[in-house]
């Protein structure tokens, strides 16, 4: 007897996932695939956007076909800041650009110089000065750098909004993709921006649909509903919002620490700009709170140079657990001692310095200053509210030292942390449901645990 199943591709800047989940949001099946990245027109590397959607493809007909399951719905979580662009029959007419693709010849400065000030447009757009990054800018690059490409365009789609058309030939946006620092909404007008209208783009843009839209499509005699997809970070925060009733901030560590508050109320102010703060948005198109910091990148330098400076095995640094005599050591100089190579500090130092004799005391001064950044990235997301949960997400949940911390530094709230490779994946599925989660969803598929404090003197 076959299983019934939501089906779900998480597709991630380097691992491609696929997964099946049964009725109860339980992961019964898994597939994970990379491909290497090729070349644009330029010679930047970027997605192999073929050979994705070929494996997509050939999944879903192998798993479609394999009688073992019963696909109900199929839905998309993929990474944002990345825009495909078709003609009138759906052909792709570029490759799937890079967002981390430099910009040059002054496009930027011609679009401020344009649609400025530059620090208004951005609050306005709730987004930062992000080049490729800020989809909106990959089309108006295009339209500017290759316009003989641009006026083939019939639509312009986010990334998961394309892998649903793949399956449905129905162009859509939704908010999730829309608000993800694209520049192209005006938070103020709940609106796109006006230069979106004065650069004629909007008739490229699909119409806007409700992030839970499913249609009905025949797959060999089978009617499965396909959503339009969703950006991943949105995805990720959807089980949190459906679950935790008082207002919480989620923190999803990895590459990017990301603090991410739906609760908060007001349009972003000139100062959250200058602390980094931007706006995504939640499925129904409210705006969501996001303050970044390129965390695990800094932390992975770090303990490289440590590693190398102490000699001892790169992995060290996971044996490494919280000691209070050894933080209390290192607590005493306030000034900085790490020169951060991704990370901006108003006073660190032109150069690394390391007076300890070992390793551990090293590391412990290390995670005090990267948690005292991640504190105040987490306090420029929560700006003047009062929040008293904290939910950690990702991989620094293993890092004894840095929850520790973070309990240390942010005791006036409760911290809790998670733990799930599904996040954005199962979030894909959960949007689809519409259903009210059970009281004890993260506890039993997060594995939600609660951070006591350890007193430190």
């Amino acid at each position: 007897m076959s299983i019934k199943v939501s089906a779900v591709f998480d597709i991630g800047k380097t691992n491609k996932k696929f997964f099946l989940f049964d009725t109860h949001y339980h992961e019964v099946y898994r597939e994970y695939t990379s491909f290497d990245e090729i070349a644009d027109e330029d010679g930047f590397p970027t997605e192999n956007l073929e050979a994705l959607v070929h494996w997509i493809k050939a999944v879903f007909q192998r798993i479609l076909l394999s009688q073992q399951y019963e696909i109900e719905t199929l839905n998309f979580s993929c990474y944002g800041a990345s825009l495909v662009h078709i003609d009138e029959n759906g052909k792709t007419l570029t490759p799937l650009y890079n967002y981390m693709k430099p910009l040059k010849d002054g496009i930027l400065n011609t679009f401020y110089d344009t649609y400025g000030p530059e620090e208004e447009f951005l609050r306005t757009t709730g987004s930062l000065k992000l080049g490729m990054l800020n989809s909106g800018m990959q089309l108006y690059w295009l339209k500017y750098k290759r316009p003989e490409i641009y006026k083939r365009v019939k639509y312009s789609l986010h990334l998961p909004q394309y892998l649903s058309y793949v399956f449905t030939g129905i162009p859509v946006n939704e908010y999730s993709s829309i608000g993800c620092h694209t520049i192209f909404w005006d938070f103020e007008k709940n609106d796109y921006h006006e230069w979106v209208y004065k650069e004629h783009i909007d008739p490229i843009l699909p119409p806007i649909v409700p992030t839970d839209t499913t249609y009905p499509i025949d797959f060999y005699g089978k009617t499965i509903r396909v959503g339009v997809g969703i950006h991943d970070s949105s995805s990720a925060l959807l089980p949190y919002i459906r679950c935790v009733k008082k207002p919480f901030v989620l923190v999803s560590t990895g590459t990017w620490s990301i603090a991410i508050n739906p609760f908060a109320r007001g349009l972003l102010t000139d100062e959250d700009i200058r602390n980094g703060c931007i706006f995504n948005m939640q499925i129904d198109g409210r705006p969501v709170k996001v303050s970044r910091l390129f965390l695990g990148n800094e932390y992975v330098h770090q303990v490289t140079v440590l590693a190398t400076h102490y000699n001892v095995p790169l992995e060290f640094h996971k044996q490494v657990v919280f000691d209070a005599d050894i933080f209390m050591e290192v607590r005493k100089d306030a000034q900085p001692f790490f020169k951060w190579k991704y990370l901006e500090g108003g006073n660190m130092p032109s150069a690394t310095n390391l007076p300890y004799g070992d390793y551990k005391h090293a590391y412990h001064r290390l995670l005090r200053e990267l948690v005292e950044l991640q504190v105040r990235s987490i306090r420029s997301a929560i700006g003047e509210q009062t929040i008293d949960e904290l939910y950690i997400d990702g991989g620094f949940t293993d890092n004894e030292v840095y929850i520790t911390l973070l309990t240390f530094y942010l005791g006036e709230v409760t911290i809790y942390t998670t733990h799930s490779a599904l996040g954005s994946a199962l979030g894909a599925v959960i949007v689809l449901k519409n259903n009210t989660l059970p009281p004890d969803f993260l506890k039993s598929n997060y594995a939600l645990k609660k951070q006591l404090p350890v007193k430190i003197k």
